[in-house]
C-alpha cells in the first residue's frame, strides 16, 4: 500500500534494497520476514514459526527449536523496488552468522519486543552492525501483547543503544486493542480490520488529535536538532513539512545519526506496509553506500556499483551439501553471466574456477539467472573451493576485498565416530561444517589424540553435532563441553638471556637475545577484561640485531604463544621487548634468531607469574517474581555475579517478572537450560553474552592444567 507510490528510476539500482533483520532471540524477526513476503504477494500463505510452516526457517532444525539459525536470502518487490533481505539468527552463539550477512548488507530492519524492548541480543547485533557502518530503521513488535509500551520500548532504545530515536508512529489503541497506527509524517491513520488483510486509510480519530499533533512536534524538534536543512525550515516556519522531514529523517537514518522509528504487531500482519515504504524511503540503494575498496597489486582500489565497471564480489556464505556447493555471493561491481570464469581470492591464492549456474534466492528454492550484476545479491554453482570471505572477481582486473571477521570460539567438544568404519565419513562431514561455518575449528588434541570441534556456544555445537547426525547419517559420540582458557602474565621478567647455539656439522646456528616480558596494561584481568592481544617492541640500538632478525624473534615468540605454562592453553595480554642480543657472523640467520625467540619465551614465562583466565557471559534471566530466590542461589552456587535485578509488573504480589543480570563464568553454564526450567516449572528463561576472560580460581586453575592440588595427574 502507497499512497504515492515511487516512480521506477532511470538507473535501476536505485530501486534495490539489500537488507537484513537483526534482533533479539523471540523478538519475531523471522515473523517479519514472513509477514514481508505475503504483504509483497511473495507467497500467498502466512508462514508460522510455531507451526513449522515459515519460508526462512526451512531448515529441519529451525523448525524443530522454533528458533532461527542460519542466516536465509530471500528476494521480493514492493512500489517499485526490489528488495533482498536476509533473515539472521538471534541467538548469541549465531553472532557470526549476523557479522558475516551484515558484511554484505547496505541497511537493516532492527525488531524490538514492545515488552521487553532492548534485550542483550539486540544489542549486540545493534553494535555489530554499527562497526559495518550499516544504516538502520527500527520496528517495535508484539504491540498487541500485554504490558507493551512503545514509548518504554524507545526510551530503552535511547538508553542503551544511544541514537537519537525518530519516532514517526503513534499507536492506535493498546494491547489486545491495537488496531492501527497514526502517521505522523501526513497525518493520517492507518487501520487493520480483524480478519482483514489489507490496510485502510483513515482521518486521524479525534480522540488522537492532540496527542498526534504533539508527538509531531516532539518529531520536527528532534530532526531540527538533528538535520541543517530541517532547522533552517523549522527557523523560518516554526514547522517543518512532511517532505522536508522524509528527506531528513532519510539523510539521518543514513549517517547513523538518527533512528526512525515504527511499530507494529507482525503476528497480527499490522504495520508491515508502512515498514516497507520506510524500507524503501529511508533505507540506502547501492549507489548511495561508499564504494567497495579492495587491495589490487599492494594499493587500495575502489569499486563502485556500476554493472560494467570490472567484476567484483564477496562470498559471504557456503552450503556444502551432497549434491554440490551452493555460493552466495554480494555482487558489488560489474556483470557476471554463467559459464564465465572468474578468479577466487581465497586466502591470499588466486584460483581460476568458472560459474555453472546463477540462482535467485528464495530460501531453500531457487530461481535460474542468466546473470548478475552490481548490488544483486545471489547464489552460484561451480565454485568448488570458494569459502565464506573470499573475494570472487574478474581474471584480468584482480581486487581482494577484506572478509569478515571471524570470533574465536569459546567451546570444545570431542566428537568421534561410533563405528570406527566410519571415521573417514566423519573427517568428511566435519569437513563440510567448516566450510558453510567459519566460526567452527576442528584440530586434532595432540595428547589424547581425539578430534575436537569448537564453537561459540553450547547450542552452536549441538546443532553442529546434530547436523552430523541428520544429514550424513552418523552416529557420533560427543565428550562434554570444554571452555577455551587462556593464560596470561600478572608480573613479568626483565633481562631474560636465551642463546641459542648449535653445531652438528656444516653451517651452524647462533642467536643471543634478551627479552623483558611485561603484562599488556589493559589486561588487567577484571571481568569485562581485555586480557587479550600481544605487543613486541625491540629498543636495540647499535644495530646488535639487524632489522630482519628482529622481525625473526618476533615471530618465534609468536610461535611460543600457542602454549603456556600453566595448562597449554594459549597465552594472551602480554608485552615482549628485545633489550639486547649478538649475532655471529657466519652461523646467525632468521631461523636460528626464530628459534632463540620461541625458546626465550618459553622459558621466560615459566619464569614469569602467569593466571589463567576463563570466558565469562552476561546472563539475562527473566523467571516469575516468586522463582527469584531459587534462581539467585542457583547463580551464586555457579560463581555468578549478580548486576542487576528488576522487576516488571505486578511487583511485591508475586505475580510479576523478574529480570536478573549476572555474570557467570562460562564453564558453570552447561546444562543451566535443565535447571532454570525445573526451578520454574518450565517458565523461565536466560540468554548470554559474552563479555570477555576472567581470572579463574585455584580450583578451576588446577583442574585445566590436568593436575591434582598436589600435583600428580588429575583424574
Amino acid at each position: 500500500m502507497r499512497t504515492e507510490p515511487h516512480r521506477n528510476p532511470v538507473n535501476p539500482l536505485t530501486a534495490v534494497r539489500n537488507l537484513g533483520i537483526l534482533a533479539h532471540v523471540d523478538a519475531g524477526k523471522t515473523t517479519v520476514t514472513e509477514r514481508i513476503l505475503y504483504v509483497t504477494g511473495t507467497t500467498h500463505k502466512r508462514g508460522e514459526v510455531h507451526d513449522g510452516t515459515t519460508v526462512t526457517d526451512f531448515d529441519s532444525q529451525e523448525r524443530d527449536r522454533g528458533i532461527t539459525i542460519f542466516a536465509a536470502a530471500v528476494s521480493c518487490g514492493w512500489g517499485g523496488h526490489r528488495i533482498n533481505l536476509i533473515d539472521t539468527p538471534g541467538h548469541v552463539d549465531f553472532a557470526d552468522e549476523v557479522a558475516r550477512s551484515l558484511r554484505v548488507l547496505d541497511g537493516a530492519i532492527a525488531v524490538f519486543d514492545a515488552v521487553a524492548g532492548v534485550e542483550p541480543q539486540s544489542e549486540s547485533v545493534w553494535r555489530q552492525a554499527d562497526r559495518y557502518g550499516v544504516p538502520r530503521i527500527a520496528f517495535v513488535n508484539k504491540l498487541d501483547r500485554a504490558g507493551a509500551d512503545l514509548d518504554t520500548a524507545v526510551e530503552s532504545i535511547r538508553q542503551r543503544l544511544h541514537p537519537a530515536p525518530l519516532v514517526v508512529q503513534l499507536p492506535i489503541g493498546a494491547e489486545d486493542g491495537f488496531g492501527g497506527v497514526v502517521d505522523l509524517l501526513r497525518m493520517r491513520a492507518l487501520v487493520w480490520a480483524d480478519g482483514r488483510d489489507s490496510v485502510e486509510e483513515r482521518p486521524v480519530p479525534d480522540e488522537l488529535v492532540d496527542e498526534a499533533r504533539r508527538r509531531r512536534r516532539v518529531l520536527e524538534e528532534a530532526v531540527a536538532e538533528l538535520h541543517p536543512g530541517a532547522l533552517e525550515e523549522f527557523c523560518a516556519e516554526s514547522a517543518v513539512s512532511a517532505r522536508t522531514l522524509e528527506g531528513a529523517l532519510r539523510d539521518l537514518t543514513r549517517t547513523g545519526d538518527g533512528v526512525v522509528v515504527l511499530c507494529g504487531s507482525a503476528y497480527r500482519n499490522r504495520g508491515i506496509e508502512p515498514l516497507l515504504d520506510a524500507v524503501v524511503a529511508y533505507l540506502p540503494s547501492p549507489l548511495d553506500v561508499p564504494a567497495v575498496r579492495g587491495v589490487r597489486d599492494g594499493g587500495e582500489e575502489e569499486r563502485a556499483a556500476d554493472p560494467a565497471a570490472p567484476f567484483a564480489a564477496l562470498a559471504f556464505k557456503v552450503n556444502a551439501t551432497a549434491t554440490g556447493r551452493l555460493t552466495y555471493l554480494r555482487v558489488y561491481s560489474g556483470t557476471i553471466r554463467k559459464g564465465e570464469a572468474v578468479t577466487v581470492w581465497d586466502a591470499g591464492a588466486p584460483r581460476t574456477e568458472r560459474i555453472g549456474r546463477i540462482l535467485r534466492v528464495q530460501a531453500d528454492r531457487h530461481d535460474r539467472l542468466e546473470l548478475a550484476v552490481a548490488g544483486d545479491i545471489v547464489a552460484v554453482v561451480g565454485l568448488k573451493t570458494a569459502r565464506a570471505g573470499a573475494t570472487v572477481c574478474a581474471p584480468g582486473a584482480p581486487l581482494v576485498l577484506e572478509p569478515p571477521t571471524t570470533a574465536e570460539p569459546v567451546v570444545s567438544v570431542a566428537v568421534e565416530a561410533r563405528a570406527r568404519t566410519e571415521t573417514d565419513r566423519l573427517v568428511s562431514a566435519l569437513t563440510r561444517l567448516v566450510e558453510e561455518d567459519p566460526s567452527l575449528v576442528v584440530r586434532t588434541d595432540p595428547e589424547t589424540g581425539q578430534t575436537l570441534l569448537s564453537g561459540m556456544g553450547e547450542l552452536h555445537l549441538e546443532v553442529a553435532v546434530e547436523k552430523i547426525r541428520r544429514a550424513h547419517g552418523l552416529d557420533v559420540r560427543v565428550g562434554r563441553p570444554r571452555v577455551a582458557y587462556r593464560e596470561t602474565v600478572v608480573r613479568g621478567v626483565t633481562g631474560h638471556v636465551h642463546r641459542h647455539v648449535k653445531q652438528d656439522g656444516g653451517a651452524g646456528q647462533f642467536a643471543h637475545v634478551v627479552l623483558d616480558v611485561e603484562p599488556l596494561p589493559e589486561s588487567s584481568g577484571t571481568a569485562g577484561g581485555s586480557a587479550t592481544g600481544f605487543e613486541f617492541r625491540s629498543v636495540v640500538v647499535g644495530g646488535r640485531v639487524p632489522q630482519e632478525y628482529v622481525r625473526s624473534v618476533e615471530a618465534g615468540c609468536r610461535d611460543a604463544l600457542g602454549e603456556g605454562p600453566v595448562g597449554g592453553h594459549p597465552v594472551t595480554g602480554l608485552r615482549v621487548v628485545l633489550t639486547d642480543g649478538a649475532t655471529h657472523s657466519k652461523d646467525s640467520s632468521e631461523m636460528a634468531f626464530r628459534t632463540a625467540g620461541r625458546q626465550a619465551l618459553r622459558e621466560a614465562l615459566r619464569a614469569c607469574a602467569m593466571v589463567l583466565l576463563e570466558p565469562v557471559v552476561e546472563v539475562t534471566v527473566t523467571v516469575p517474581e516468586d522463582s527469584v530466590g531459587g534462581v539467585l542461589g542457583d547463580l551464586a552456587a555457579r560463581r555468578g555475579r549478580v548486576t542487576d535485578s528488576t522487576t516488571r509488573g505486578g511487583a511485591g504480589t508475586g505475580a510479576g517478572t523478574a529480570v536478573i543480570t549476572a555474570t557467570v563464568p562460562l564453564a558453570e553454564l552447561f546444562g543451566y537450560a535443565t535447571r532454570l526450567r525445573s526451578r520454574t516449572q518450565g517458565r523461565g528463561v536466560f540468554t548470554t553474552r559474552p563479555t570477555g576472560y576472567a581470572p579463574a580460581p585455584a580450583s578451576v586453575s588446577t583442574a585445566a592444567s590436568g593436575m591434582a592440588s598436589d600435583g600428580t595427574p588429575a583424574r
